[in-house]
């Protein structure tokens, strides 16, 4: 028996079965825009339905131009189109599965002039201002999205999700805050909702009956002006009867100031909503958002709040995900930490989409992890996450890996990552390579700090550098007082901390020692905590938006973040997650001062002061001091394994010292083993 019961029960649909409960949600990966990259988007895919997915959703494509969400970017909208696309479907229909196209219209998104809206209205996230489409506009653009999905047919595709939520052209016809129409698309809610039925009605005809459609519908719009729930149901049933086959879950607009996908949001955390919807319609519910692991997933469905999960960046970091479920390898997941660095960081930046743990995501075709044809014995020094991707992949591709790391157990700078509140999820990262290293047979010799003429005597093939970094300690007088501390040493908490603190560097790891000391004991917040913190309630159906006055917990201690810049706080930070960041430092109370000269620190405090002459001197008066001043490259046994003529590779930290990146590190790690 399947250790996940319902979540690999078949789902008869009537005219079509789907062969379990997993949904790969719709992720945009770049691919869709550019003709030349169809075989590549094919092989992507064809990855993950043979990984088990039961229903794949792609990225968006537009069905007029107008839709566009950047010039010339992914559409259907001809008949060559759709014979190209023939490519994606055979590729994953050979594989078992099954997959529909997601029709997606920009509206106010969209990055091109001449867009179009429910009415004018400038998207705070988008510098262009769209136009108001014409009632015939409207008509015109209800036929392109039957068009489109005809053509979708034509294409092969077993269905369509039709995207009505996260602000996009649909949702803008939904909400007031972007409808201020005054005809019959807009008023009331029924006539807000008629272009969203409208065009399910006419796309049934045009497909048949034998053709999914799921509509990807907004249950939780976390926006001011959004709908309110006893709309969203009304529009939910009006579906239904006008020929949806699946409601599919979408929470939050991308203008929203609530996280919706970030690691800091609970597991499951809009499930309720789902619940809602699926007791008041007739087809299957879709659950969304934070499902990163099977027995997440199966709760979700024991419960009855969906008959379906969708999973999207989970299938970025493990193609394999539903088979590794399904055979009761969860062990063997590598579950997605929902840190957007390389998937929606990337989206937002016009950049293929991949993934930080899995850098093959969407580079399928060009970075394979083959059988080698020469067995090597390679020595990779250091089991942060550059150490462990490399060994790993090694080990995969049939070479003999053995891993020094100078510390007790493996992770790195991912073992300091999870301590961090709402970072608890890198925990699963460690205990994935755990289970790899065992797995791939790997020679790991742990408290073991290595030296170079052991490394020389061992005679290996190859050698990888992967020591990562340590904290940099800038010069500054009394910066050996007591009440200083490096970030390392206040994570692993080494030693006592006051009430009081400056925090030196205002970088990443600045904003996560400065959230870890304004959070006592670092709990995991648990969901109504979290809803309370971010101000969403579920218990209002008359609730524009569904959300409420924020209430976050008062800050455990009072922080200051100081930098030298004079440029904004927190610039450098994601793209897609800074500003949780910042609104959660804000919320705490934590105090900015930018532009100083630290003068020196003594038992007053922290002595600051500003500009080139040096005005204003301050004291901060502070129970302890903790630099987060950036890092240096750990490479001490770099100079005699050159110099013993040992084939060395340096990656990660050890090779260029600067923001912690996992990323980079993971990325060289992966393609050096697919290299040697």
């Amino acid at each position: 028996m399947s250790p996940f019961p319902h979540l690999f029960e078949p789902l008869d649909l009537g005219f079509t079965t789907l062969r379990n409960r997993v949904v790969m949600g719709s992720m945009h990966t770049g691919l869709e825009d550019r003709t030349w990259d169809t075989n590549k988007l094919a092989a992507y895919f064809a990855e993950r339905a043979r990984g088990g997915a039961g229903l794949i959703i792609t990225g968006g494509y537009a069905p007029n131009r107008r839709g566009w969400l950047l010039p010339f970017g992914a559409k259907l909208t001809t008949k060559t189109e759709a014979y190209r696309h023939r490519r994606i479907t055979r590729a994953v229909h050979e594989q078992g599965g099954k997959i529909a196209i997601q029709i997606l219209h920009a509206g106010r998104y969209s990055y091109m002039p001449g867009s179009v809206s429910a009415s004018s209205i400038k998207a705070p996230i988008n510098p262009l201002r769209p136009l108001k489409l014409s009632a015939k506009g409207i008509e015109r653009t209800i036929d392109d999205y039957a068009r489109c999905a005809k053509l979708a047919k034509l294409a092969g595709y077993d269905g369509c999700e039709i995207m009505g939520g996260e602000g996009y052209f649909i949702n803008q016809f939904l909400a007031p805050r972007t409808n201020k129409r005054t005809d019959a698309w807009g008023g009331s809610a029924q006539n807000r909702q008629r272009i969203a039925v409208e065009i399910v009605r006419r796309t049934r005809a045009a497909v048949g009956p034998d053709f999914v459609i799921v509509f990807r519908l907004s249950m939780a719009e976390l926006v001011e002006k959004g709908q309110t729930f006893d709309e969203v149901v009304s529009l939910a049933q009006d579906l239904e009867a006008a020929g949806v086959n699946i409601l599919n879950t979408d929470i939050g607009w991308h203008e929203a100031r609530v996280p919706t996908i970030v690691t800091s949001v609970p597991r499951a955390a809009f499930t309720e909503f789902t619940a809602k919807i699926t007791a008041k319609v007739n087809i299957p519910v879709c659950a969304s958002n934070r499902i990163n692991m099977p027995e997440v997933a199966e709760e979700v469905l024991v419960r009855g709040d969906a008959q379906l999960v969708s999973l999207a960046r989970p299938f970025l970091a493990d193609p394999e995900w539903a088979n590794k479920a399904a055979q009761n390898r969860v062990d063997e997941i590598n579950t997605c930490i929902a840190c957007n660095q390389a998937c929606l960081d990337h989206a937002f930046q016009n950049k293929t989409v991949s993934c930080l743990l899995n850098p093959r995501a969407g580079h399928e075709t060009e970075l394979t992890l083959l059988p080698t044809r020469r067995t090597k014995r390679i020595a990779v020094v250091g089991a942060g996450p550059a150490g462990l991707s490399t060994a790993v992949n090694l080990a995969e591709r049939g070479h003999r890996v053995e891993l020094f790391e100078a510390d007790t157990k493996i992770g790195g700078q991912f073992d300091i990552a999870r301590r961090i509140p709402g970072k608890e999820e890198f925990n699963e990262s460690i205990r994935y390579y755990n289970r790899m290293l065992e797995l791939t047979g790997v020679t790991v010799h742990l408290n073991t700090r290595v030296t170079a003429d052991q490394l020389i005597a061992g005679r290996y093939d190859d050698v990888v550098l992967a020591t990562g970094v340590q904290p940099r300690i800038p010069d500054i007088p009394g910066i050996d007082h007591p009440m200083v501390l490096s970030y390392a040493e206040l994570i692993r908490q080494e030693k006592p901390v006051g009430k009081r603190v400056a925090v030196i560097g205002a970088g990443g790891i600045g904003y996560d020692v400065s959230e870890f000391l304004t959070v006592e004991g670092h709990p995991t917040l648990e969901l109504d905590e979290w809803k309370q913190e971010w101000g969403v309630t579920s218990d209002d159906e008359q609730v524009r938006g569904q959300l409420t006055t924020p209430r976050p917990a008062p800050a455990a201690r009072d922080v200051v973040l100081l930098q030298r810049k004079t440029t904004p706080f927190g610039a450098g930070l994601g793209k897609t997650t800074g500003w949780v960041h910042r609104a959660a430092l804000k919320a705490k109370g934590v105090e900015h001062i930018g532009g100083v000269n630290y003068e020196r620190i003594d038992d007053d405090g922290l002595h600051i002061s500003f500009g080139e002459k040096r005005q204003r001197p301050r004291v901060i008066r502070v129970d302890n001091v903790v630099i987060c001043a950036g890092q240096e490259s750990v490479r001490d046994l770099e100079s005699p394994l050159r110099a013993a003529d040992v084939s060395l590779h340096c990656i990660g930290g050890a090779e260029l010292a600067a923001e912690l990146d996992a990323k980079r590190a993971i990325d060289q790690g992966t393609r050096l083993a697919a290299r040697l």
